[in-house]
């Protein structure tokens, strides 16, 4: 799956860039973007350890998240995106961003999208094989249904969840002109 604007890093691939891995829960996203952050030797952060007690005991309940639920974790994660950006260093978070508005709320120059898509049977089917996890496969349709894929306007690339991680970190990796350590 192509797709974005085009991007590229500098170069040594290391300007200050934030990869925003995104996509619904299940698409793979944190395995993903753990690989890439490995491979570049650039601090992970998962997002989903950001979000405060009260969302997660209201996902694990199987209750979707209200817009209102979901900004103050989005600031959350943009103040980590903004200390990475104003400090030179490098990272890669995930963080859902579903709607266009939430991408606004992490938007910056120097950072980029990185939209892990798949088929909903696919996603579904790794949700009911994972464990441990707080998101319940019951809401896996209310994060399709509030999914707005990103622009051609905004900076990102869209990869396609059907592949091993590696495959989809060495494409990342490729297609943004980054260097692996």
């Amino acid at each position: 799956m192509g797709g974005g604007a085009p991007v590229g890093g500098g170069d040594d691939g290391l300007d200050a860039r934030v990869l925003v891995v995104m996509g619904v829960s299940g698409s793979g996203k944190s395995t993903v973007a753990a690989t890439v952050a490995d491979r570049l030797g650039w601090e992970f952060a998962e997002g989903d350890a950001m979000h405060p007690r009260a969302n997660v005991d209201k996902m694990r309940a199987g209750t979707p998240l209200t817009d209102e639920d979901r900004w103050p974790w989005l600031d959350v994660v943009a103040d980590w995106i903004r200390d990475h950006l104003d400090s030179g260093r490098p990272g890669v978070v995930t963080c859902s961003a579903l709607k266009r508005s939430y991408r606004d709320v992490l938007r910056a120059p120097g950072v980029v999208f990185v939209h892990v898509a798949g088929d909903g049977a696919l996603i579904a089917a790794r949700m009911s094989a994972r464990s441990g996890h707080f998101m319940p496969t019951s809401l896996l349709d209310s994060q399709l249904a509030t999914l707005e894929a990103p622009d051609s306007d905004e900076a990102h690339i869209t990869v396609g969840a059907d592949r091993t991680p590696d495959d989809e970190a060495d494409e990342i990796v490729e297609r943004l002109g980054l260097v692996a350590r």
